[in-house]
């Protein structure tokens, strides 16, 4: 997959692979991001108009409360799937089948960075000046919305897939184990009489 971040088009890398790589590069970016919507703070200061520099201040909050808006369901998802891994954890000690969860976690993982590489494109498109975002801007920017809402609802719902998996492995195995102790009864049973 290929993907552009802020300006400059990477390649996104393997989940087995070098993952780190690719969160440090969505790091950075995000990181310089912000500290370009610092300076464009610091350069409202600077405008002498008290009104052009009262709207270019809210401009500036209300594009650092969307990104907050999708860092921060990023962040439930992250603490969702690791959850989700602890339990995936215990029960494997148990002995019950896990396979099933693990796919459904691998899948979330990866459109939770597909939804992290779509946030760093809006924050690098959100943090490029205070001016109004061109109509071109303001079609992609609602693109990256809607994509990256997608992504955390498609995150959220394997992220619920891993957990039924999970119910339902337990059901199994409490069924098999109840079905050895109703065998083993009815042997001590028929050997007592």
């Amino acid at each position: 997959m290929i993907f552009v971040v802020s300006g400059q088009v990477t390649h996104a890398q393997n989940l087995n692979g070098n993952k780190g790589a690719t969160r440090t590069e969505i790091k950075t970016t995000r990181e310089e991001a912000k500290q370009k919507m610092e300076e464009l703070r610091a350069s409202i200061k600077n405008e002498k108009d008290e009104m052009k520099a009262k709207v270019k201040e809210i401009r500036i909050v209300g594009r650092e409360k969307a990104l907050e808006r999708f860092d921060r369901a990023v962040k439930r998802m992250i603490n969702l799937k690791e959850r989700v891994n602890v339990q995936i954890t215990k029960l494997e000690a148990k002995g019950v089948d896990v396979a099933g969860a693990k796919s459904f976690v691998a899948t979330a993982e990866t459109k939770l960075a597909e939804a992290k590489t779509k946030i760093t494109e809006a924050n690098a498109l959100l943090a490029t000046s205070i001016n109004q975002l061109s109509a071109e801007d303001k079609t992609k920017l609602r693109t990256l919305a809607k994509e990256i809402e997608s992504l955390i609802k498609e995150t959220h719902k394997a992220l619920n897939d891993a957990i039924k998996s999970l119910k339902e492995g337990v059901r199994v195995k409490k069924g098999a184990m109840q079905t050895t102790s109703t065998n083993a009864t009815s042997e001590t049973a028929g050997t007592s009489q």
